[in-house]
Formats: C-alpha cells, structure tokens, sequence
C-alpha cells in the first residue's frame, strides 16, 4: 500500500472534476458494473474481462467480490485487463470494506486493481437522519484517510435513499453533510423508482456525480428494472446534459439487475444503446 509521495493541495484535488463540470461535451468512458454479469463473475473471471473488453467497453467498476480477492488474483486480473485496454476505475464496497481493520486491504486491492473511487453500495439498514447524518461524518473520515493516496470514496444511492425521512430525503443530507469530494454516485433508474428527478439532483449538487448507474426503470407493471436502457421513464438526453455540463461526470457505469436476455448479451445490448442515445 503505497501513499501518493506528494499530498495533493485541496485546490488541485478538485481541479478535475470542476474543470470536467464546465466541458460542454467532454468525452465520458462507458462502464459495466460488474454485478451486471454476476452469474458469470462466479466461474471464470478473466473471461468475463475479456469478452466485456470485446464488447466495445472501456472500463469496469468491480461489485463487493473483489475483497475476497487474494493479492495474486488482483494482480493476474489487472494484467488481464491491461492487456486488453479495460481498466478498472472504480468499486463498490459493503460498510465493512470501511473499517478500520479493513481499511488497508481495500486500499491496497484497489491500488492494484487500479481503480481510484472506492464507493459506499449501501448503508444498511437505517432508520433516522440521525442515522444518516452517521453514514455521512464516515465517509468524511474515509474521505481524509483516502485523500493521500489520490483515492476518493462516495455513496451509490437505491430507490431508498430518495424516499422521504422525517421530512428530508436521505440523499439529499448525504450530499449537504459531506465534503465536497464524496462522489455521490447516482443511480438514474433508482430514484426514478423512488418518485425523484434524477436531473433536478444533478443540478442540486454540481460537481459531486462523478460517475453514473445507467440503469432505466419503468413504472409499468412487471417491468421495473427490467428493462433495457433506452425502454424505461428515464429522460436520458436532458440526464446527460446536465451530467456533463454541471455533475462533472468521469464515467457512465452500465447496471442491469436482470432482463429478458442472458446477463452477457444483455450487457452488449445495453451498451449499444447508449451509444445510440448518448450520440
């Protein structure tokens, strides 16, 4: 686990996210989550990485699995991905990841991975905005212990971090109670299930969507999650306006939780789609 050798100056931390903030069209690498493929993350990974780089993707966010990880198999899957131009850029982790006894090896695995956004999936269960306010004040810690090996960490949000809570949205007390550099990684299809407009929170906080779950929703029945990017409510055209003109947006991570079609193919599916809507 090897610290940057020169502690970024706070200016400069944000430099690149306030200056990808004001880019009216910067160019945005498309992603996979890899939960996407998950039947398939089970047997033979380094062919997962493979057929995904064939696909057309550029990058991937591994899902919780990478921690159980030995350090060899991190580094034979980076090579794998080197060798095929993938790169890891971000993963998403339980609380646990976060734990002081922990810490080290998430940093450590990511490191070799290569991805730099080491992302909150989930709080768990919580029931108050004083448990909220909680999550926050630990991801600010995990945000200044991160900070001086050039890593950041954020939160994903699921359709229950836009539901209402004595009177507040807990994503919306996520975003004002931590710093700035706590990637808020919204999921589109998730806070349009829970009645929220995921453009309006783009706005609310510029500068802080650093990468996005391309993932659509429907409200009709039996469809939900289920359908393929570009099927569903969600606004995209005016999602990646705002995404890339105010969010400051690096990365747009396709997130299926399951379709009509296999995992891998539905994976292809979705990623041509975004080419088509994206332009």
């Amino acid at each position: 686990m090897k610290p940057m050798k020169a502690m970024l100056s706070r200016r400069s931390f944000f430099a690149g996210p306030a200056l990808a903030a004001l880019a009216q069209r910067q160019r945005v690498p498309y992603g996979l989550e890899l939960y996407s493929v998950r039947d398939q993350m089970k047997g033979d990974v380094p062919r997962v990485l493979r057929e995904v780089a064939r696909m057309g993707y550029e990058v991937v966010e591994f899902y919780s699995i990478y921690f159980d990880y030995s350090l060899d198999q991190a580094k034979h899957l980076r090579k794998v991905m080197d060798d095929v131009g993938l790169r890891c850029v971000s993963t998403h982790n339980a609380g646990k990841f976060f734990e002081p006894e922990n810490l080290s090896r998430t940093i450590e695995l990511n490191q070799i991975l290569g991805s730099t956004h080491i992302i909150q999936a989930s709080a768990g269960k919580v029931t108050s905005l004083d448990g909220w306010r909680r999550v926050a004040e630990r991801l600010n810690l995990v945000a200044e212990k991160l900070r001086a090996y050039g890593l950041r960490t954020g939160f994903h949000n699921h359709p229950l971090e836009f539901q209402p809570l004595e009177g507040r949205l807990p994503m919306d007390l996520l975003g004002e109670s931590t710093a700035k550099e706590v990637i808020l990684q919204l999921d589109a299809g998730a806070a349009l299930a829970a009645g929220a407009d995921p453009v309006a929170f783009i706005r609310r906080f510029p500068g802080r969507i650093a990468s996005i779950h391309v993932k659509d929703y429907s409200p009709e029945p039996g469809k939900g999650f289920r359908v393929l990017l570009g099927e569903g409510a969600v606004d995209w055209k005016a999602l990646f306006e705002a995404a890339e003109t105010l969010g400051g947006v690096e990365y747009y991570f396709i997130e299926q939780e399951g379709s009509d079609y296999p995992s891998m193919e539905t994976a292809e599916r979705c990623l041509a789609a975004l080419r088509k809507l994206r332009g």
